[in-house]
């Protein structure tokens, strides 16, 4: 029920206000200080993860968090900034530093993005939309083409 809740109202504009200006500010630090067990809402709602990834302006390490979907070893996340017209900071610093950082469920590892092409994202966004069901909301709010990136864990 909790989760459900929580889960509605981020889909709203108000929600999604206060999951931009609020919690993705706060989120990443209480993330990674309780190895990924806690939000600003308490226990996550969502498969969470925290990617960290180099600012291509910055060269600084910029850590967001984001809900995921698993597709078989890979995890998958969504460049939906909540249907924001604009296309959210971390999806160009991904394009450009494609070799990240991931933490998930405590355990940390090396991954290398890809954008999927829209063929394989058309495939699988109903799993998608279903392990995050904002989505379904998020997609009626823009026009853009929202990109979801394979992250695929790396040996070195």
């Amino acid at each position: 029920m909790y989760a459900r809740l929580v889960n509605r109202f981020s889909a709203t504009r108000a929600g999604s206000w206060l999951v931009k200006h609020w919690a993705a500010r706060v989120d990443p630090t209480i993330f990674r200080l309780t190895n990924g067990r806690f939000t600003s809402t308490g226990r996550p709602t969502l498969p969470m993860l925290a990617l960290t990834v180099i600012g291509r302006k910055s060269g600084e390490p910029r850590t967001v968090q984001l809900a995921y979907h698993r597709d078989g070893g890979d995890y998958l996340v969504v460049a939906s900034a909540m249907g924001q017209e604009r296309h959210p900071a971390w999806r160009y610093n991904l394009e450009a530093n494609p070799d990240v950082d991931v933490q998930v469920r405590g355990r940390a590892f090396r991954a290398h993005a890809t954008v999927l092409p829209d063929d394989e994202k058309e495939r699988l966004w109903p799993a998608i939309a279903e392990t995050i069901p904002q989505m379904h909301t998020y997609v009626t709010r823009t026009d853009r083409n929202i990109r979801v990136f394979r992250l695929r864990e790396t040996t070195t």
